[in-house]
């Protein structure tokens, strides 16, 4: 199936951004409206309403993301979880690795940027770690330039 420029995701990273759209949309959105009727009703009309000025800012910013959001789900498909290759790295892919200097094995999720969430260990494939791993196969051990320095790592598993 040829999906041409549409962002894959995974089953879990849809349901999220999905989430994360209503969670804006309908919450958030509602809570800056009634923030700005506030700080506009204390007759502080003045240049120097810093407060409204903050808000005004952090609705932007919701409303940017709003936009990403909307875009993404919209230029998306679901991965199918079965039909991920687990003979070579790729997107949707579970990856158990070693670091080579401090022998810790940890496990990612190789990911499209849209979805990408370190604190998930949700890792981009276009980001450094990712792309060094991303058409390997179990075995393999690849260098790539982290933040900290060059690092080493051993593929031990790929998985789903």
């Amino acid at each position: 199936m040829e999906h041409g420029t549409l962002t894959p995701l995974t089953p879990d990273g849809h349901a999220a951004l999905t989430a994360e759209l209503q969670r804006l949309t309908i919450e958030v959105r509602a809570d800056i409206a009634e923030r700005i009727r506030e700080s506009q009703q204390h007759g502080e009309f003045s240049e120097d309403n810093s407060e409204l000025d903050q808000v005004k800012t952090e609705q932007a910013f919701v409303e940017n993301r709003i936009a990403e959001l909307r875009s993404t789900l919209s230029h998306c498909y679901i991965l199918e979880m079965d039909s991920i290759s687990i003979e070579t790295v790729g997107i949707g892919a579970l990856v158990l690795i070693e670091d080579i200097e401090f022998g810790d094995k940890f496990e990612v999720r190789i990911v499209s940027s849209a979805e990408a969430n370190p604190d998930r260990d949700y890792i981009s494939a276009e980001s450094p770690m990712g792309s060094a791993i991303y058409g390997q196969s179990k075995g393999e051990v690849v260098s790539f330039e982290a933040p900290d320095g060059p690092k080493k790592i051993k593929i031990h598993a790929i998985g789903r």
